[in-house]
């Protein structure tokens, strides 16, 4: 099995493989109940970064290039048929990058690249700006972690937890400064961007800036939610949806008698 993946990947036939990238200091857990909500046709892989669930002993990766190398190494098998890639805020950056990597280095490319919660990648970051991440106290950076529907408090409270939480947080906003890009080179393939409308994170406005990272098709919707929607029914439906009319079902096979 893929080393990233959280679980084995579904080989149940579905025409449409979807592979997901979660936010910074999270897991795949993120996308736990999407496998329900994406709809049929749609094979739902969840993706999860070293230092946290199953790979919690291992180091999380704040090199930018190294991780691509080894996304595209260790996902290989799954991208010789139709598939779509979602991201969620630093997922989305991991997402995009991932794209451009394979189309630059000749592989298979998206079918759907669908991004959330992100500023576009050409946009300036003072969370990510040099230095900031590593300036903020651990208790400004657990406000990153909580929002409406985000990190019980019971959690929050578990000193233990915590501090593993944040080391990995304040690695994964390493990698997120190392993944944006000063000028997107457009992708070959539709690009769908969701903003939720409470975001306190994050801007409609900054979202629909990834209009300048496709070349074949731009799709901005918002949400209802704050930072975290990723957990709730719209967007998994959505991305779905999406991704079904990029690879439409192939047409029955015609019968002669």
């Amino acid at each position: 099995m893929p080393r990233f993946l959280a679980a084995r990947w579904p080989a149940d036939g579905s025409a449409r493989r979807l592979l997901c990238f979660h936010h910074a200091g999270a897991g795949a857990m993120a996308f736990a109940g999407w496998r329900q909500r994406v709809g049929p046709g749609v094979a739902v892989v969840p993706v999860r970064l070293p230092g946290r669930e199953s790979l919690r002993r291992e180091a999380p990766i704040t090199d930018a290039d190294r991780l691509l190398v080894e996304l595209t190494q260790d996902l290989g098998p799954l991208l010789d048929g139709p598939y779509g890639l979602y991201g969620h805020s630093l997922g989305a950056l991991v997402a995009y990058r991932l794209a451009r990597h394979l189309v630059e280095t000749g592989h298979r490319a998206p079918a759907l690249v669908a991004v959330g919660a992100c500023p576009a990648p050409h946009l300036p970051s003072p969370l990510l700006a040099a230095g900031t991440a590593r300036n903020l106290t651990d208790a400004q950076l657990a406000g990153l972690l909580t929002d409406d529907a985000s990190v019980p408090e019971a959690l929050l409270a578990r000193r233990d937890w915590l501090r593993a939480t944040l080391g990995t947080l304040r690695a994964d906003l390493r990698l997120a400064a190392g993944l944006r890009t000063a000028e997107p080179a457009p992708l070959p393939c539709p690009l769908w961007a969701f903003a939720g409308r409470d975001d306190p994170m994050v801007s409609v406005a900054q979202v629909a800036a990834w209009e300048r990272c496709t070349s074949s098709g731009f799709h901005l919707r918002t949400v209802a939610g704050g930072h975290f929607f990723v957990r709730d029914r719209e967007v998994p439906a959505a991305v779905g949806a999406a991704l079904h009319s990029a690879v439409p079902a192939p047409p029955p096979a015609e019968t002669y008698f």
